[in-house]
């Protein structure tokens, strides 16, 4: 791909210093969310790790790994978001994908709320339930259990007997037109659509396997790409999401392919984008008021391209200070945010210590930077001055557990 010079452009190979320059050059690539075309570059990043939760046993292999570059799109057509170089060749999702959240007890409240709502909504009790990409099938078993439900879960990086239920099986595969014969009375799917390029043939995968079947609800959760675009959360940019929504664009896509949109809401500290749906019979109902975020969508993208290399800078200063102060600072969370926080600022040494309460994540390495990753109680013989938080709403459990070995380090949250 050859981008207009007049595209912000990384001035560095491992980090992003960029030129805060017009952000609206065309590209030739068309959106995979609606067909429209050229898309919009602006933002662009080279030599990310291509995962960011795959881990690996030997530090050198996690420095080897394989890298690409980003170059975020917006359709000024739909608003959708995407990264116009992603290659899905270059993916390996397996059991050795990281992702479980379950260890956190704020997370764990979350995920019971949302299933509670949703059997309570659509009196869920002693029905089927779908879930594509379920990762290690905690949120089905959680929604089967609370609703005496059954279920069937799809997801290659399902890890058998790590999680499980009675009446509650798993398929550790990709899902598919294969696997369009699997009905039920909810199809969720959580925190996947944002790792699918062609988004379109997957939602349109999904209602074809519905069919007529108008008792269906099919419920998907993502990330907001509002947020990103408003925090300037350039962490919350890499490989593997290769696909970005704003509640209109998400909804957008859904009536596109054949479902009429009955709720939108935001979630989690406004951090996930939750959309319920049902099959349309002929034409789709009228849009609901949450859809109509277009122009603020378009302001967004405009203000993260104009400031984000502000942004990194802010960063880079704060690190250097840490390092120039010989304090010893830590980053609590391995997860695709530090990866990303990482690999965009392009730290080494400055930052030694990473912390995750996943036991399964202890004694791995991180892709890309090689570092080690530590269970928290490696922070009592380290004694750091600073830990860096990579998801602020698990700040006050994140204190809490410090206060409890001990140690009372500046927090700084992402």
């Amino acid at each position: 791909m050859t981008i207009n010079e007049n595209v912000i452009r990384p001035t560095e190979t491992m980090t992003g210093d960029l030129d805060t320059q017009a952000w609206s050059m065309p590209s030739q690539y068309e959106c995979q969310s609606c067909g429209a075309g050229p898309m919009a570059v602006f933002y662009e990043m080279k030599n990310v790790p291509v995962h960011s939760c795959l881990l690996l046993h030997d530090r050198e292999q996690a420095l080897d790994f394989p890298k690409r570059d980003i170059a975020l799109g917006f359709c000024r057509v739909c608003g959708f978001i995407q990264n116009v170089l992603f290659d899905a060749s270059m993916l390996r999702y397996s059991s050795a994908y990281e992702e479980q959240q379950s260890f956190s007890p704020r997370f764990n409240v979350f995920a019971e709320k949302l299933a509670e709502d949703l059997i309570e909504r659509y009196q869920l009790r002693q029905k089927q339930i779908i879930e594509i990409g379920c990762g290690k099938g905690d949120f089905l078993v959680l929604i089967s259990k609370l609703g005496q439900n059954r279920g069937v879960g799809v997801d290659p990086s399902y890890i058998p007997r790590r999680v499980q239920a009675e009446g509650v099986r798993f398929i550790e595969d990709f899902y598919g037109e294969r696997y369009s014969h699997l009905q039920g009375d909810l199809i969720c799917c959580r925190h996947t659509l944002e790792h699918i390029p062609d988004t379109h043939r997957f939602v349109a995968t999904v209602r074809s396997s519905v069919g007529d079947r108008q008792d269906s609800v099919i419920f998907f959760e993502v990330p907001d790409i509002g947020r990103v675009l408003r925090e300037i959360a350039f962490w919350d940019i890499y490989y593997e999401h290769c696909s970005y929504f704003s509640l209109g664009s998400l909804a957008r896509l859904f009536r596109a392919t054949g479902f009429d949109v009955i709720r939108l809401a935001k979630a989690f500290d406004d951090q996930y984008l939750l959309l319920d749906a049902v099959p349309a019979k002929g034409k789709t109902k009228p849009r609901l008021r949450e859809e109509d975020d277009f122009e603020e969508l378009s302001r967004e993208v405009e203000f993260f391209a104009a400031n984000y290399s502000a942004r990194l800078g802010e960063w880079r200063n704060r690190i250097d200070s840490i390092r120039q102060k010989h304090q010893r600072a830590a980053i609590w969370g391995s997860g695709s945010k530090c990866v990303a926080f990482l690999s965009t600022l392009g730290i080494g040494d400055e930052l030694e210590m990473i912390v995750d309460i996943n036991p399964h994540r202890h004694g791995m390495y991180l892709a890309g930077s090689g570092k080690r990753i530590s269970g928290p109680r490696a922070l009592i013989e380290y004694r750091p001055d600073v830990v860096i938080i990579m998801n602020p709403i698990y700040r006050e459990e994140i204190r809490q557990e410090l206060e409890d070995m001990g140690l009372s380090p500046q927090l700084i949250a992402v």
